[in-house]
């Protein structure tokens, strides 16, 4: 198993109210419009709350700010991402190459990012990237493949491996014309320099 397999964010439990459940559907569905329509950063609260239909006290109830609304959107499509990882066909999944492997894992990335820059954004507000348990898996993943192509200083390096998948970088490098299979050869390129000799490179 991986290293950093216990990092994986266990699915929420069982037994929601139906009330419950039909007012997260709705808080979600309306913050997952709101922020394709605009910039994440300039919704609030009270905007969710308004095109949700629901009350304040029903929002924060169940979400202290929009960030953690951002993060609820993201979650099960970085879940399934996590899971690819861990036991996935390689070069993605185990049995490749580290080379290959952050290759595959910057690619699968920018597929992310292309579909849900807008919630990553949302989830990211104010410099709180670091402190996401998705970030802290994605550090443990790349931390893990430096070590094992004996890359010096990998717990300073991670960082600066993970630093091109910020989602205002992402979204500045399509704004500018960068079209995503640009952005994934571009990085792919950069696994093979952080890594070393990539064999079995994804398409």
């Amino acid at each position: 198993m991986e290293p950093h397999a216990d990092l994986l964010v266990p699915a929420p439990a069982p037994g929601e109210r139906a009330d419950a459940a039909r007012n997260r559907a709705r808080v979600l569905a309306a913050a997952a419009e709101l922020f394709t329509a605009r910039d994440p950063r300039t919704v609030t609260m009270d905007d969710i709350a308004k095109a949700a239909q629901v009350g304040r006290g029903t929002l924060y109830r169940r979400y202290p700010d929009v960030r953690s609304i951002a993060v609820a959107l993201l979650d099960e499509h970085e879940r399934a991402l996590q899971e690819q990882l861990l036991r996935g066909a390689p070069p993605l999944g185990p049995g490749a190459a580290p080379a290959a492997r952050l290759g595959a894992f910057y690619t699968a990335m920018v597929e992310l990012l292309e579909t849900h820059a807008a919630l990553v954004l949302g989830a990211e507000t104010g410099g709180a990237r670091f402190g996401t348990g998705a970030y802290g898996f994605w550090a443990a993943h790349v931390r893990a493949l430096l070590r094992a192509a004996n890359v010096p200083d990998p717990d300073a390096l991670t960082d600066i491996a993970l630093a091109p998948l910020a989602a205002e970088v992402y979204l500045h490098q399509r704004a500018a014309g960068q079209t995503p299979d640009r952005i994934a050869a571009a990085l792919r390129r950069l696994a093979t320099g952080l890594t070393g000799p990539i064999g079995d490179q994804p398409p």
